[in-house]
């Protein structure tokens, strides 16, 4: 039988994880896997609530906590390399916590994984929840990314991975900055299914104007040599045509284009192969919440 983990990053917003459980239990019912749950609690300020949990499917629900707050893309890094050197397993699923990526997709992702044992799969978004103006920026964000990378990228964290994917992307730096980014970067051997980016359970969305850029020049950021050299193959073109006009105001898009630059070069320098190495020193405790073995 084959051993399903999901990997589930969780800063205080325990509600709507324990609402996703539930869910999770009742999608995996007829799922002839073993499957548990790997929480990590990046550092929350908000105590667990005690709640008792009966469910029929999961098999054990573990949570690592962490001594201090990393972000969501390092506590996946960090959970992927925990498994890849302490865990026996066959797929991860990563999950967000807040019922975004919503588990009624589960089950296409499951038959996906096993119709196709050895490709990762990625739950690629066909439809969004968010309102217009982000729904707009992030359109934005998805054809910058593929006109200075040549890649459309059209998932994020959900996705099933095979146990070989882990273990190429720990020892991808990129890891630590952007998994999305990394996983196109990395693993050729994918495959999609068709996601719709659900509402959160509870609360509004944690994703603003600046986190979404930061995100976004995070994924950039993973192929910085291809879109620096596009970058300045831009300019040359640039400069070449407008030579016999040149004035501080046609010089303008050349400044854009050099902030740009250097924005992608700072933000590579959250890719850190050192600090994922040493990610699981920043644990604190791993709790088991619950031990069904019902299955």
């Amino acid at each position: 039988m084959k051993k399903f983990v999901i990997l589930i990053a969780i800063y205080n917003d325990w509600k709507s994880v324990f609402k996703l459980l539930e869910n999770i239990d009742s999608q995996i019912s007829n799922w002839s896997a073993k499957v548990s749950v790997l929480m990590i609690n990046d550092a929350s300020t908000e105590n667990i609530p005690k709640i008792e949990m009966k469910f029929k499917n999961i098999n054990t629900i573990r949570l690592i906590n962490m001594k201090k707050n990393r972000g969501h893309a390092r506590c996946y890094a960090a959970g992927l390399k925990f498994l890849n050197e302490k865990e026996d397993f066959d797929h991860v699923i990563l999950m967000d916590g807040d019922g975004e990526d919503r588990p009624e997709e589960l089950t296409s992702i499951f038959n996906k994984s096993m119709e196709n044992p050895s490709k990762t799969i990625t739950a690629d978004r066909v439809k969004r929840s968010e309102g217009f103006f982000f729904r707009f920026l992030y359109q934005c964000h998805k054809i910058l990314t593929y006109l200075f990378t040549g890649k459309l990228i059209k998932f994020g964290n959900y996705s099933c991975l095979t146990k070989e994917s882990v273990e190429q992307l720990v020892k991808e730096p990129s890891i630590w900055s952007s998994f999305s980014g990394s996983v196109t970067k990395i693993i050729s051997d994918r495959i999609s299914t068709p996601s719709v980016r659900g509402m959160r359970y509870f609360g509004p969305s944690q994703m603003n104007f600046f986190n979404l850029l930061i995100h976004s020049l995070s994924i950039i950021a993973v192929f910085r040599k291809t879109v620096i050299f596009r970058c300045f193959l831009l300019i040359i073109f640039y400069l070449f045509f407008i030579f016999n006009n040149l004035s501080v105001i046609m010089l303008l898009p050349v400044i854009i284009i050099l902030i740009f630059i250097f924005s992608i070069i700072k933000v590579s320098s959250r890719e850190n192969i050192n600090e994922l190495n040493n990610s699981l020193d920043n644990i604190d405790s791993i709790d088991v919440l619950s031990n069904f073995n019902s299955r």
